[in-house]
């Protein structure tokens, strides 16, 4: 596995990522780091590695677009100087699109996406030992439906920055497709977006496959 004793992780994203979390960064005990997937995460690392002192810190905030979160990158991600970073941004990039689309100054399209990813990125370089750059989605099994299509749309840019930055890529939206191979999208989210525990659990799995996590570890 990647992560080493006295890692930091910071989980920078939206409210997906937030989920509760202590504003504008949560960490520690009780609610602060929120009941998302970066809680899954410190719960399956403290369990299947209790040798390892692991920091995970929760950088999210509900509502943000990339927009926003590159305007606080700096203050909420790069000044707590971690040792990796998770970013899942752009649902709401996308959303905005569809559930305000008289309000075209809250939109963020793919080239602005594009550009405030390659920023926080670039803002990473030679800081971090490794970036994970996991895709938006959206929980909608048919590929033809307006807002899965334009969200498929911004995934394949974050596969594609991952590929040419050296991010490890997690694929949310595919992981989420296989999954509705056998249940259906309401099993984890009524509005196809924010999920529950399952889906969190779900997510949390996906992050720490990609990051060599060993599931068959017993010691």
């Amino acid at each position: 596995m990647i992560f080493q004793d006295l890692d930091r992780i910071i989980f920078a994203g939206d409210s997906v990522t937030d989920m509760g979390s202590q504003q504008p960064v949560g960490e520690g005990l009780g609610d602060n780091l929120g009941q998302g997937y970066p809680r899954m995460v410190e719960n399956f690392l403290a369990a299947w590695y209790p040798e390892l002192r692991i920091r995970v810190t929760n950088a999210g905030i509900s509502g943000n677009t990339s927009s926003d979160l590159l305007e606080r990158f700096d203050r909420d991600v790069v000044s707590l100087h971690p040792d990796w970073v998770s970013i899942c941004i752009g649902i709401n990039d996308v959303w905005r699109q569809f559930d305000c689309p008289a309000m075209p100054d809250t939109h963020v399209l793919p080239e602005q996406y594009r550009s405030n990813l390659e920023q926080m990125l670039r803002r990473l370089e030679g800081r971090v030992k490794g970036v994970i750059l996991c895709t938006p989605y959206y929980m909608e099994p048919n590929a033809v439906d307006p807002m899965r299509a334009r969200m498929d749309e911004y995934s394949a840019i974050c596969r594609t920055l991952a590929a040419e930055h050296g991010c490890i890529l997690v694929d949310f939206q595919e992981m989420y497709n296989r999954f509705f191979c056998f249940r259906h999208s309401s099993s984890i989210a009524w509005d196809r977006v924010h999920p529950n525990e399952m889906g969190a659990a779900l997510m949390a799995r996906e992050i720490l496959r990609a990051c060599g996590f060993d599931f068959s570890k017993t010691k």
